[in-house]
């Protein structure tokens, strides 16, 4: 699988100064959680869930969760696992090269007993089962759902990576927040090769403490919810070798209602691009307020995205592939020994080599699997290319 793969490749050759490289679903942990990019959730009860998930793929979905806890009512469970089960099955059973076309699928439990159950009712349709997300992930919990991972592994012999999800009300209450992060920290350090990522549920934490983001503002402008998110990073998401991809939260509007401020998308890049049907488009779908969150997410140190609708896709998508300016930059910096600083080859920036090495790594394995953009490309060119509405 490969990044904007649904993109006619003439237009591809145009966009792309070095093309995104292919991955699959056996590849490096620390290449598939950056390559999850936009992972849309969808609940299992979906009576054409395998059609769902070939459409998504389609539509250049590279992560799919299918989910049996919030998203379902609590007395559709067992109906939730019988469908995933039947759809699943219908999937690996209709394709000759079974996977080849569908996305990382995971899914997200609500009982660690649910794990190894599942993998044994799949049978071979398993193996398009990446991983599973663990919700409301606490160190007192998630042992039991990290162990009956690995014994689910082990007994099929696939890989089955892990998704944590914090957003329990220890996590998110102050005087409770750090020593559970560290106990969490530590919990996950024993299963390191099967973290895939960490994952934030915005939703529960604000519900905490009954709020709910409006699509005028993004997670940020909550300050409780903004807070956690902050020390999560800072404990979970490290560049010291001890941190993990830490996903960013989701995005809950797909239609436009009353709005109360002006569009976030300013007018000129879109008009340059002669696109301004494609900010109005955006603007009417709630979508400008998610652009300038993913901005905010990649500012503060998260990668990817939580949607729950295949239209915010490409413009998380579209906003994860590295500029040519910041892949100049990053090469000048892991091009230096010794350290010292320079003037940035755009002539706009100071590069120092040592305190921008972490963030010029972290962008060239970006630039591997999302492709780098060429010269004068930009977001706007790459949202058209691929909004395939």
């Amino acid at each position: 699988m490969r990044h904007f793969d649904h993109i006619d490749a003439a237009r591809r050759k145009h966009l792309f100064y070095r093309h995104p490289r292919p991955f699959g679903r056996h590849d490096d942990p620390a290449v598939l959680a950056v390559a999850l990019g936009a992972t849309l959730y969808c609940p299992a009860t979906r009576p054409l869930l395998a059609a769902d998930i070939e459409r998504a793929a389609r539509r250049g979905v590279m992560s799919m969760v299918v989910c049996l806890e919030d998203a379902i009512a609590d007395d559709e469970v067992e109906a939730g696992e019988a469908n995933l089960v039947t759809q699943l099955r219908t999937l690996h059973g209709s394709s000759e090269t079974p996977g080849a076309e569908v996305p990382l699928l995971f899914v997200r439990v609500r009982d660690p007993r649910q794990i190894g159950d599942l993998i044994r009712r799949l049978g071979d349709a398993a193996e398009l089962v990446s991983g599973f997300v663990l919700p409301k992930f606490t160190a007192s919990g998630g042992g039991a759902f990290l162990d009956a991972l690995a014994d689910a592994g082990d007994a099929s012999g696939l890989r089955l990576l892990a998704m944590p999800v914090i957003e329990s009300p220890e996590a998110v209450y102050a005087e409770t927040r750090a020593e559970m992060l560290h106990d969490v920290a530590r919990l996950l350090a024993k299963h390191r090769s099967r973290i895939l990522a960490v994952r934030l549920g915005a939703t529960d934490m604000s519900a905490a403490y009954g709020l709910r983001r409006p699509p005028d503002l993004t997670i940020y402008d909550i300050r409780p919810v903004a807070g956690v998110i902050c020390d999560v990073v800072n404990i979970l998401g490290r560049a010291d070798g001890t941190g993990y991809v830490v996903t960013g939260p989701v995005w809950e509007y797909f239609s436009q209602g009353e709005r109360m401020f002006k569009p976030q998308l300013r007018q000129s890049p879109f008009e340059r691009q002669h696109a301004a049907p494609l900010r109005q488009r955006l603007i009417t779908s709630d979508l400008d307020g998610l652009i300038r969150e993913v901005h905010l997410d990649k500012a503060n140190g998260l990668t990817g995205k939580t949607v729950i609708h295949p239209s915010h896709v490409a413009a998380v998508h579209a906003l994860s592939v590295v500029t040519h300016e910041e892949y100049s930059d990053a090469a000048d910096i892991l091009g230096v020994a010794g350290g010292g600083a320079m003037a940035s080859s755009y002539a706009n920036k100071m590069n120092e080599a040592k305190p921008h090495r972490a963030w010029a790594q972290r962008l060239m394995l970006r630039a591997q699997v999302f492709g780098v953009a060429a010269e004068g490309v930009t977001f706007v060119e790459l949202l058209e290319a691929a909004d395939s509405r």
